[in-house]
Protein backbone atom coordinates (compact mmCIF):
# COMPACT_ATOMS: atom_id res chain seq x y z
CA UNK A 1 0.00 0.00 0.00
CA UNK A 2 2.82 2.40 0.86
CA UNK A 3 5.27 3.35 -1.92
CA UNK A 4 8.96 3.85 -1.16
CA UNK A 5 10.30 7.12 0.20
CA UNK A 6 10.98 9.79 -2.36
CA UNK A 7 8.17 8.65 -4.66
CA UNK A 8 7.59 10.64 -7.84
CA UNK A 9 4.31 12.52 -8.02
CA UNK A 10 1.96 12.45 -10.99
CA UNK A 11 3.54 15.71 -12.14
CA UNK A 12 6.95 14.02 -12.37
CA UNK A 13 8.44 15.94 -9.43
CA UNK A 14 9.78 14.05 -6.42
CA UNK A 15 7.10 13.81 -3.73
CA UNK A 16 7.42 13.67 0.03
CA UNK A 17 7.62 10.21 1.57
CA UNK A 18 4.25 8.82 2.61
CA UNK A 19 3.55 8.46 6.30
CA UNK A 20 1.99 5.13 7.38
CA UNK A 21 0.43 6.92 10.34
CA UNK A 22 -1.17 9.51 8.07
CA UNK A 23 -2.47 6.78 5.75
CA UNK A 24 -4.05 4.91 8.67
CA UNK A 25 -5.66 8.12 9.93
CA UNK A 26 -7.13 8.76 6.49
CA UNK A 27 -8.46 5.21 6.23
CA UNK A 28 -10.01 5.45 9.69
CA UNK A 29 -11.62 8.75 8.72
CA UNK A 30 -12.97 7.07 5.58
CA UNK A 31 -14.67 4.33 7.58
CA UNK A 32 -16.15 6.82 10.06
CA UNK A 33 -17.49 9.02 7.27
CA UNK A 34 -18.97 6.03 5.45
CA UNK A 35 -20.84 4.84 8.55
CA UNK A 36 -22.26 8.31 9.13
CA UNK A 37 -22.95 9.41 5.55
CA UNK A 38 -23.37 6.24 3.52
CA UNK A 39 -21.78 5.48 0.18
CA UNK A 40 -23.79 7.87 -1.97
CA UNK A 41 -23.06 10.94 0.18
CA UNK A 42 -19.44 10.19 0.97
CA UNK A 43 -16.93 12.43 -0.80
CA UNK A 44 -13.18 12.79 -0.80
CA UNK A 45 -13.70 16.22 0.74
CA UNK A 46 -15.54 14.69 3.72
CA UNK A 47 -12.67 12.31 4.34
CA UNK A 48 -10.03 15.02 3.99
CA UNK A 49 -11.83 17.24 6.49
CA UNK A 50 -12.15 14.42 9.03
CA UNK A 51 -8.53 13.38 8.61
CA UNK A 52 -7.27 16.95 8.79
CA UNK A 53 -5.48 16.83 5.43
CA UNK A 54 -5.83 18.58 2.11
CA UNK A 55 -8.00 16.92 -0.50
CA UNK A 56 -5.02 16.93 -2.84
CA UNK A 57 -3.25 14.68 -0.32
CA UNK A 58 -5.93 12.06 -0.83
CA UNK A 59 -5.70 12.24 -4.59
CA UNK A 60 -1.93 11.77 -4.45
CA UNK A 61 -2.59 8.45 -2.72
CA UNK A 62 -5.89 7.24 -4.20
CA UNK A 63 -7.45 7.95 -7.58
CA UNK A 64 -10.94 8.22 -6.13
CA UNK A 65 -13.51 7.13 -3.57
CA UNK A 66 -13.68 3.53 -4.77
CA UNK A 67 -10.00 2.82 -4.22
CA UNK A 68 -9.99 4.67 -0.91
CA UNK A 69 -12.90 2.72 0.57
CA UNK A 70 -11.54 -0.65 -0.58
CA UNK A 71 -8.21 0.11 1.11
CA UNK A 72 -10.05 1.23 4.24
CA UNK A 73 -11.81 -2.15 4.36
CA UNK A 74 -8.63 -4.08 3.57
CA UNK A 75 -6.86 -2.59 6.60
CA UNK A 76 -9.61 -3.90 8.89
CA UNK A 77 -9.17 -7.42 7.52
CA UNK A 78 -5.38 -7.23 7.79
CA UNK A 79 -5.52 -5.98 11.38
CA UNK A 80 -8.33 -8.11 12.81
CA UNK A 81 -8.43 -11.40 10.90
CA UNK A 82 -5.72 -13.98 11.51
CA UNK A 83 -5.39 -17.72 12.07
CA UNK A 84 -3.94 -18.71 15.45
CA UNK A 85 -2.78 -22.31 15.68
CA UNK A 86 -5.43 -24.04 17.83
CA UNK A 87 -4.04 -27.53 17.37
CA UNK A 88 -6.36 -29.08 14.79
CA UNK A 89 -7.96 -28.33 11.45
CA UNK A 90 -11.44 -28.20 12.95
CA UNK A 91 -10.39 -25.86 15.75
CA UNK A 92 -8.47 -23.59 13.34
CA UNK A 93 -11.45 -23.27 10.99
CA UNK A 94 -13.87 -22.69 13.83
CA UNK A 95 -11.61 -19.98 15.22
CA UNK A 96 -11.29 -18.07 11.96
CA UNK A 97 -15.06 -18.31 11.35
CA UNK A 98 -15.73 -16.67 14.72
CA UNK A 99 -13.08 -14.00 14.16
CA UNK A 100 -14.52 -13.23 10.72
CA UNK A 101 -18.01 -12.96 12.18
CA UNK A 102 -16.77 -10.59 14.90
CA UNK A 103 -15.15 -8.43 12.23
CA UNK A 104 -18.39 -8.29 10.24
CA UNK A 105 -20.22 -7.12 13.37
CA UNK A 106 -18.20 -3.91 13.40
CA UNK A 107 -20.37 -1.12 11.92
CA UNK A 108 -17.51 0.23 9.81
CA UNK A 109 -16.77 -3.20 8.32
CA UNK A 110 -20.40 -4.01 7.63
CA UNK A 111 -21.16 -0.66 6.00
CA UNK A 112 -17.97 -0.43 3.97
CA UNK A 113 -17.99 -4.03 2.76
CA UNK A 114 -21.62 -3.99 1.69
CA UNK A 115 -21.10 -0.66 -0.08
CA UNK A 116 -18.07 -1.67 -2.12
CA UNK A 117 -19.52 -5.06 -3.03
CA UNK A 118 -22.73 -3.42 -4.26
CA UNK A 119 -20.82 -0.80 -6.21
CA UNK A 120 -18.51 -3.42 -7.74
CA UNK A 121 -21.45 -4.98 -9.61
CA UNK A 122 -21.26 -1.94 -11.90
CA UNK A 123 -17.51 -1.38 -11.85
CA UNK A 124 -15.11 -4.04 -13.14
CA UNK A 125 -12.03 -2.14 -11.96
CA UNK A 126 -13.44 -1.92 -8.44
CA UNK A 127 -14.21 -5.65 -8.45
CA UNK A 128 -10.61 -6.37 -9.47
CA UNK A 129 -9.30 -4.14 -6.69
CA UNK A 130 -11.49 -5.91 -4.10
CA UNK A 131 -10.07 -9.21 -5.28
CA UNK A 132 -6.42 -8.15 -5.20
CA UNK A 133 -6.59 -6.03 -2.04
CA UNK A 134 -8.97 -8.06 0.14
CA UNK A 135 -9.77 -11.50 -1.26
CA UNK A 136 -6.31 -12.57 -2.41
CA UNK A 137 -4.65 -11.31 0.77
CA UNK A 138 -7.14 -13.09 3.04
CA UNK A 139 -6.90 -16.27 0.99
CA UNK A 140 -3.44 -16.72 2.51
CA UNK A 141 -5.25 -17.81 5.70
CA UNK A 142 -6.64 -20.80 3.81
CA UNK A 143 -3.16 -21.67 2.54
CA UNK A 144 -1.73 -21.41 6.05
CA UNK A 145 -4.50 -23.54 7.54
CA UNK A 146 -4.05 -26.18 4.86
CA UNK A 147 -0.27 -26.29 5.43
CA UNK A 148 -0.81 -26.84 9.15
CA UNK A 149 -3.38 -29.57 8.53
CA UNK A 150 -1.05 -31.29 6.07
CA UNK A 151 1.85 -31.11 8.54
CA UNK A 152 -0.38 -32.69 11.22
CA UNK A 153 -1.45 -35.44 8.81
CA UNK A 154 -5.06 -34.26 8.76
CA UNK A 155 -5.10 -33.49 5.02
CA UNK A 156 -3.08 -34.95 2.15
CA UNK A 157 -0.43 -33.00 0.25
CA UNK A 158 -1.73 -32.11 -3.20
CA UNK A 159 0.99 -32.60 -5.78
CA UNK A 160 -0.78 -30.90 -8.69
CA UNK A 161 -0.49 -27.10 -8.20
CA UNK A 162 -3.58 -26.36 -10.31
CA UNK A 163 -5.72 -28.75 -8.29
CA UNK A 164 -4.34 -27.38 -5.03
CA UNK A 165 -5.14 -23.82 -6.13
CA UNK A 166 -8.70 -24.75 -7.13
CA UNK A 167 -9.27 -26.48 -3.81
CA UNK A 168 -7.95 -23.47 -1.89
CA UNK A 169 -10.29 -21.19 -3.83
CA UNK A 170 -13.21 -23.50 -3.06
CA UNK A 171 -12.44 -23.61 0.67
CA UNK A 172 -12.15 -19.84 0.81
CA UNK A 173 -15.38 -19.31 -1.12
CA UNK A 174 -17.31 -21.73 1.09
CA UNK A 175 -16.14 -20.11 4.33
CA UNK A 176 -16.42 -16.49 3.19
CA UNK A 177 -19.73 -17.04 1.41
CA UNK A 178 -21.38 -18.86 4.30
CA UNK A 179 -20.28 -16.37 6.96
CA UNK A 180 -21.11 -13.27 4.94
CA UNK A 181 -24.53 -14.66 4.00
CA UNK A 182 -25.31 -15.67 7.58
CA UNK A 183 -24.12 -12.41 9.15
CA UNK A 184 -24.99 -9.77 6.56
CA UNK A 185 -27.74 -11.21 4.36
CA UNK A 186 -29.73 -13.38 6.75
CA UNK A 187 -28.75 -11.24 9.76
CA UNK A 188 -28.50 -14.36 11.92
CA UNK A 189 -25.89 -14.85 14.65
CA UNK A 190 -22.63 -16.58 13.89
CA UNK A 191 -22.21 -17.97 17.39
CA UNK A 192 -20.12 -20.84 18.73
CA UNK A 193 -22.80 -23.46 18.04
CA UNK A 194 -23.26 -22.36 14.43
CA UNK A 195 -19.51 -22.10 13.86
CA UNK A 196 -18.97 -25.59 15.28
CA UNK A 197 -21.71 -27.15 13.14
CA UNK A 198 -20.54 -25.34 10.00
CA UNK A 199 -16.92 -26.33 10.61
CA UNK A 200 -17.82 -29.99 11.17
CA UNK A 201 -19.69 -30.00 7.86
CA UNK A 202 -16.81 -28.36 6.01
CA UNK A 203 -14.12 -30.60 7.46
CA UNK A 204 -16.18 -33.73 6.80
CA UNK A 205 -16.62 -32.59 3.21
CA UNK A 206 -12.90 -32.01 2.79
CA UNK A 207 -12.04 -35.42 4.16
CA UNK A 208 -14.60 -37.05 1.89
CA UNK A 209 -13.41 -35.19 -1.20
CA UNK A 210 -9.67 -35.59 -0.73
CA UNK A 211 -7.71 -38.85 -0.47
CA UNK A 212 -6.65 -39.18 3.14
CA UNK A 213 -3.15 -39.89 4.45
CA UNK A 214 -2.81 -43.47 5.75
CA UNK A 215 -2.52 -42.32 9.37
CA UNK A 216 -5.05 -39.46 9.20
CA UNK A 217 -6.75 -38.68 12.54
CA UNK A 218 -9.99 -40.57 12.94
CA UNK A 219 -8.94 -43.48 10.67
Amino acid sequence: MNPPAGRTSRTGRPGRPRSPEADLAILAATRAALVELGWSKLTMGDVAARAGVAKTTLYRRWAGKNELVVDAVAVLFDEHLDLPDRGSLQADVEGVVLRFADLLERPETKTALMAVVAESTRDDALRARIRSTIVDRQKTLVLLGRERAQARGELPYEEDPATAARNADLIFDVIAGAVVHRALVSAEPVDTDWARAFTALLVAGLRAALPQPPDAPGD
